[in-house]
């Protein structure tokens, strides 16, 4: 079913770029001085540049796997194509910014004074999170009064959840930490919820190996973003603070959930797609047509 874009859709996406950048452009709060060994140095330089491929790489896919699907399919994919060019830009700074902070100095890396600026990983949050939250929704096939509805309710609870993360995820005090990440989860746990149950309910519109890809989807979207927090709070879990495993340990954290609810996600939404236009072919559904096929109409 095609989504029309209404101003307030437009007023929403010009505020997410806007936040976005802000805190690309913000000054982050000094970052402690610490030392890494060669090998925790090593691990977060070459996971951001797996991540780089593997966003690189996605990309390509989900646009030249686009002619694959009817034509009323492929809007998905061009939503996960911009989802990862816009995560890859992201971590190509991200890697930058933790080459020029830490130096090799005899045989460990020693901080170079230049503050490791995590808002690139926030600002890439705010464009690419209500992206994926679009994509998710279109996947339910729910009529567009209230598919648009939806959209809007988790785009706020987004909003809040970033918003409220990012002053914990900067500040090098425990209790800092925590207090922002519990009220960052009030809208994280109404995000996964929502989805995960609305995901469930459209099981009984699609076809039988389209239901076995949506429960796959659950469990991929369970996964991949109940990493999130167990990241967010690894400097705690870890001895408290901005230590140097824990600094190691969210950045990888983060990197290998990235990949899965980006890269991963899009993956499981190009063979839903793929496997809905063969059952459309089959039952002789049009391929510009926005009607879906019997099967999925009931509910």
């Amino acid at each position: 079913m095609r989504q029309r874009f209404t101003p307030l859709t437009w007023i929403i996406a010009t505020l997410t770029v806007l936040l976005g950048t802000v805190l690309a452009q913000s000054a982050a709060v000094e970052a402690p001085r610490l030392t890494l060994s060669y090998g925790q140095f090593g691990l977060v330089y070459q996971l951001f540049s797996i991540t780089i491929a593997t966003m690189g790489a996605g990309f390509l896919f989900f646009v030249l796997a686009q002619p694959n699907l009817s034509p009323k399919y492929r809007p998905a994919m061009v939503v996960s194509a911009l989802v990862v060019a816009v995560a890859c830009y992201h971590y190509f700074r991200i890697f930058n910014s933790w080459n020029e902070s830490y130096a090799l100095t005899g045989e460990v890396y020693r901080a170079t004074g230049v503050p490791f600026n995590d808002a690139y990983r926030y600002a890439d949050w705010i464009l690419t999170v209500p992206l994926l939250l679009v994509e998710t929704v279109a996947v339910l096939a729910l009529a567009s009064n209230i598919a648009s509805g939806m959209i809007w309710r988790l785009a706020l609870a987004a909003f809040v959840m970033i918003g409220t993360g990012y002053p914990g995820e900067i500040s090098s005090d425990t209790t800092t930490r925590l207090i922002w990440g519990t009220i960052s989860t009030i809208p994280f746990i109404y995000i996964v919820y929502t989805l995960f149950v609305e995901l469930g309910k459209s099981l009984v519109r699609q076809p039988p190996r389209v239901q076995v890809l949506t429960r796959n989807l659950r469990l991929l979207l369970f996964a991949s973003w109940g990493f999130y927090p167990i990241a967010y709070l690894l400097p705690v879990l870890l001895g408290g603070g901005l230590s140097a495993n824990g600094v190691v340990a969210v950045q990888v954290g983060y990197s290998l959930a990235d990949i899965l609810a980006k890269v991963g996600f899009g993956t499981l939404i190009y063979f839903i797609a793929l496997e809905k236009t063969a059952h459309d072919r089959s039952a002789g559904v049009p391929e510009n047509s926005t009607t879906p096929a019997a099967t999925e109409r009931t509910s």
